[in-house]
């Protein structure tokens, strides 16, 4: 985490308690969408200011990323949530709220972030193979090879 940081960008926090290997919220502006810390999923309290303009603007920005785990959208008007919910590619969106996690809601990522689901039953398909068998239970062959 802390060798993702650009501290010439850091407008609040980044300080790392060495004792207790923590590292303080931090905020960081100005960041483009190159810099180590737009590509890489982090896990610690760190958030990046981005600037867009549209809803399609910054469901491009999400889009452009190896990752996909989890986003949010926070909005008054529902007809932008939902597009912005829709079209960015991850796990789960949440829409004005972040990080509630229900229990029994499927979790899992989108890309390099997961494969398959976590806490719901859809996860056990990812453990099983659908096989369809159909019987003919009338006498002789039958179908599209049938022979008279």
């Amino acid at each position: 985490l802390l060798g993702l940081i650009d501290y010439d960008k850091v407008v609040y926090g980044g300080t790392f308690d060495h004792h207790t290997l923590q590292i303080e919220p931090t905020i960081m502006d100005n960041v483009t969408f190159s810099d180590a810390v737009m590509q890489e999923e982090i896990f610690g309290p760190v958030v990046v200011i981005q600037k867009f303009k549209t809803a399609d603007e910054v469901i491009a920005l999400a889009n452009d990323s190896v990752y996909g785990l989890g986003g949010a959208v926070f909005t008054k008007n529902i007809n932008t949530a939902l597009k912005v919910a829709r079209g960015v590619r991850t796990g789960r969106m949440w829409v004005n709220t972040y990080n509630d996690l229900p229990a029994g809601a499927p979790f899992g990522g989108y890309k390099q972030s997961g494969i398959g689901r976590e806490t719901h039953k859809v996860m056990l398909e990812h453990y099983s193979q659908m096989k369809n068998i159909y019987i003919n239970l009338k006498e002789g062959v039958s179908g599209m090879y049938d022979i008279k």
